[in-house]
């Protein structure tokens, strides 16, 4: 795991919100703000490698930067790359930095949560397993999310201010390619880059 900005001081609970940021969104930030009241600090996470996607849009380096420069006067958050893209492999990349003794929560929305529940990791219960190892903090996104009930231990829900639920990187990508305003959707200190990244 290598850092580009990383909040102060050493948490006991961290909040690690992996994703493709391309770009980062208010609804990104919405759902870093609302889980502080549950944990720590959040570390924003951008994989070198998707296992669902490839690298479209703006670089690595750009949403990188994206990330650093929309988060870098709270100390609050970090900002991070990870060679793996599951959460198990970026769990274990978190306690290598961190210290075993990590607590870790995973923020996600109720689409990525319903994916990574249903990935398919070549062993049986391979997920229940994995909670073993963090929890989910999981947000609504186009409905809400319910969780097998063998999960609901550690799967908790995360209210996000109404109206966020549905931004999404995608919708200001399409925005931009068809003119219409996009600016309400990503974090003002990134309009550029946004700009530059996307046309």
């Amino acid at each position: 795991m290598e850092f580009f900005h990383q909040g102060a001081g050493q948490p006991s609970h961290l909040g690690v919100l992996p994703g493709t940021f391309n770009p980062i969104t208010v609804a990104h930030l919405a759902l870093a703000q609302a889980a502080l009241g549950r944990v720590e600090q959040v570390l924003f996470v951008l994989p070198r490698a998707f296992p669902h996607k490839p690298y479209q849009g703006a670089s690595f380096q750009q949403r990188i930067e994206m990330l650093r420069t929309a988060l870098r006067d709270s100390a609050a958050f970090s900002v991070a790359a990870s060679d793996g893209g599951l959460f198990v492999e970026i769990a274990g990349e978190c306690r290598a930095a961190y210290g075993e003794a990590m607590r870790l929560s995973f923020l996600c929305g109720r689409d990525a949560a319903e994916r990574i529940a249903a990935w398919d990791y070549g062993r049986p219960n391979a997920f229940a397993s994995m909670l073993g190892q963090f929890d989910l903090l999981v947000a609504d996104r186009d409905g809400e999310y319910h969780p097998p009930r063998e999960l609901r231990a550690r799967i908790h829900a995360l209210q996000l201010p109404s109206g966020l639920e549905l931004v999404s990187a995608s919708d200001v990508r399409e925005r931009i390619v068809r003119g219409q305003p996009w600016e309400h959707l990503v974090p003002a200190a990134v309009h550029q880059l946004v700009r530059e990244a996307y046309g």
